[in-house]
């Protein structure tokens, strides 16, 4: 069984900052990728930054410059520091992780969301 839990959302104004956390825990023998997306309502989930080992970091356009994706391997954790936030950053934000497991073949995993608001 693996987790993924994330936290650090919430509601902030605009041009503040914002840092996600998520943590993958369970029966890991490795970890490739590490991300985050993000879903708003009535758009498509999208691809906001993701980091793969070696220290291969890719944003998506709209966040470049503003965000920043950071990885401790040692804790199986992945952030997200995310500055001068606009209004159209609001969206529910998801972690995902390509994970190995003793035994089985590559997968990928999950949090649950965690929305950030970005209003005045």
């Amino acid at each position: 069984q693996v987790q993924l839990v994330e936290s650090g959302g919430g509601l902030v104004q605009p041009g503040g900052s914002l840092r996600l956390s998520c943590a993958a825990s369970g029966s890991i023998s490795a970890i490739i990728d590490m991300g985050w997306y993000r879903q708003a309502p009535g758009n498509q989930r999208e691809l906001v930054a993701s980091s793969t080992s070696g220290d291969s970091r890719n944003y998506a356009d709209s966040v470049k410059g503003r965000f920043t994706i950071s990885r401790d391997d040692a804790k199986n954790t992945v952030y997200l520091q995310m500055d001068s936030l606009k209004p159209e950053d609001t969206a529910v934000y998801y972690c995902y992780a390509k994970i190995l497991r003793p035994g089985r073949a590559w997968s990928d995993y999950w949090g649950q969301g965690t929305q950030v608001t970005v209003s005045s």
